[in-house]
């Protein structure tokens, strides 16, 4: 498969009234072009943290001060721990503190954590402001900034209070991820590879070719990756924006994800290498139920592992882990009655919601986990 050699695309994401673009290139952050044609509104305020915002922000403020009078600015604490109530308040007290009104824009400048909190502060604040991702990470830029997830985390479950809160546009600039960490990279990778096994396996053949270059952070090999990604999840959204059947496929991995991460502690594990490791227990569990072989399994597996991510489960609890793990997933959003909603790989491209016996899941627990 060849990749053009221009990076600058537009990705559409449909949905009526509430559609907007994803604009991937290089350099786009600092263009004040990246921001024409926005809705009306006389301030702005930039949300980033502390590890972003000495990178970026200022380059973002020249561009954005062509189209506003006003640019306001708040810098969260870094980190997964820090997606909580306390933090979400400061961006509430700083919109106050300056008098905004409904006429303020918010920009979130940064990754997935500072997306979902710039994002649900958005959806809140006088009942809606609206709100643009200027996501900094490879994993907001595949997953987190695309689609109108916004949450805060609880003690006792990832993301679940929040809101389904579309942006205005998503802009990606791929020259930021030159900064990312290795470990960061990886992360991302894991929500690239998910693609792969519930909706294109041609794009997971790709990966499996590219993923030297996807690690080495090669601008042509990311601009294929970043624009595939968007495609697909935005082709799910448009048809299910608010995860009522098909969009729930785009949680492969993230039911023993999201027990892996609130098990040991928000920001241990980052998001994607829980995901990335939840992918493979999901992955014994469609085998063990009988719509994959131990081939596909391996194949996948390997894969993540080649991306840099754990492929070993975490023991959360001495005595009984798989217990642990199963408590913790009654909690996670796709939970119902009772019932633990699994995404399983029902044959390679093709994925479902379901079901599994308990004894099937703490089998499977055992096997994965070290």
């Amino acid at each position: 498969m060849t990749i053009a050699n221009t990076i600058s695309e537009i990705v559409r994401i449909d949905l009526g009234d509430r559609s907007y673009d994803i604009v991937i290139g290089e350099n786009l952050l600092g263009q004040a072009s990246s921001y024409l044609h926005l809705p009306k509104a006389s301030a702005a305020l930039i949300v980033s943290n502390t590890t972003v915002a000495p990178l970026y922000e200022a380059a973002l403020k020249q561009a954005l001060s062509e189209h506003f009078k006003v640019i306001h600015t708040v810098h969260l604490p870094d980190g997964e721990a820090h997606k909580d109530w306390v933090t979400l308040n400061s961006v509430f007290d700083t919109l106050l503190a300056h008098a905004c009104d409904r006429q303020t824009m918010l920009f979130a400048l940064g990754g997935g954590v500072v997306g979902d909190m710039a994002g649900f502060a958005a959806a809140s604040f006088m009942r809606g402001v609206p709100f643009v991702q200027v996501p900094t990470t490879l994993l907001a830029q595949v997953d987190s900034s695309v689609g109108g997830k916004t949450a805060i985390n609880h003690p006792m479950g990832k993301n679940m209070i929040g809101a389904f809160y579309q942006p205005q546009r998503v802009v990606c600039d791929l020259s930021v991820l030159k900064t990312l960490p290795p470990r960061e990279v990886s992360a991302g990778l894991a929500e690239i590879i998910k693609y792969g096994p519930i909706a294109d396996m041609a794009f997971f053949d790709w990966i499996e070719t590219n993923i030297d270059a996807l690690m080495a952070c090669e601008p042509q090999a990311l601009a294929y990756a970043v624009r595939k990604s968007c495609e697909i999840k935005a082709h799910v959204v448009g048809q299910d924006e608010r995860e009522a059947g098909l969009r729930a496929i785009l949680n492969f991995g993230h039911t023993f994800g999201h027990a892996i991460e609130a098990g040991l502690g928000y920001g241990e594990w980052l998001h994607g290498e829980a995901v990335g490791c939840g992918m493979v227990m999901a992955a014994h569990l469609s085998e063990a139920l009988g719509f994959i072989d131990a081939a596909f399994v391996k194949r996948l597996t390997g894969l993540i592992e080649r991306a840099g991510l754990p492929v070993k489960g975490p023991l959360l609890n001495a005595t009984d882990n798989a217990g642990k793990y199963l408590a913790l997933m009654l909690h996670d959003k796709k939970s119902v009655a009772g019932d633990i909603k699994f995404v399983l790989i029902e044959g390679p491209g093709r994925a479902r919601v379901s079901v599994a016996p308990e004894a099937t899941v703490r089998a499977v627990i055992d096997r994965c986990c070290a």
